[in-house]
This record gives structure tokens, C-alpha cells and sequence, in this order.
């Protein structure tokens, strides 16, 4: 599920699997995941290279939650970094 980059909200959203809401990632949380100023480009990139993890923290969030199927949400940058941990553990 490829990342879209929105300029609108300045973040990238996407589709989590088997979710039929987005989830969206805001710069700021790039920023601090990167420790630089990303562009959009760098945002893009940051989330292929770590697609399985933010699929990780979106399932995380969705169960942990309880979100409803098509309900839109938001990952932090410690969604993500949690869910980082939990790859480089397995």
C-alpha cells in the first residue's frame, strides 16, 4: 500500500492493511523519527524503506483503539518508533 504525500494537512497518509480507513503521519513526526527537516520526498522515502513498521503501528492503533474499519486516524512519531523496536526485536 503505497504512501500518498497530502500538502494539504502536510502529511503522508496511506491505507493500513485490511482497513478501509487512512492513517496519516504528520512532517513533524517524520522530523523527529529523522532528526532533520524533512521534505516530502524525505517523508516518502523514510516510509518505504519502514513500510512494515508503520503498518505494524497502524494495526497497533487500530486494535488498541478499537477503531471502527473506515475510521481515519493519526500515527506519532512513538506510534512509529515502537513499532520500529518491535521489527528490529523479531
Amino acid at each position: 500500500m503505497p504512501g500518498e504525500w497530502r500538502s494539504d494537512i502536510d502529511s503522508l497518509s496511506f491505507q493500513p492493511q485490511g482497513h478501509t480507513g487512512r492513517c496519516v503521519v504528520h512532517r513533524r513526526a517524520f522530523q523527529t523519527l529523522q532528526g532533520f527537516k524533512p521534505t516530502p520526498e524525505d517523508c516518502v522515502a523514510y516510509y518505504l524503506r519502514e513500510r512494515a513498521a508503520f503498518q505494524r503501528a497502524a494495526a497497533a492503533k487500530i486494535s488498541r483503539a478499537a477503531l471502527p474499519a473506515g475510521a481515519n486516524f493519526h500515527l506519532t512519531s512513538r506510534d512509529v518508533l515502537r513499532a520500529v523496536e518491535l521489527g528490529a526485536v523479531t
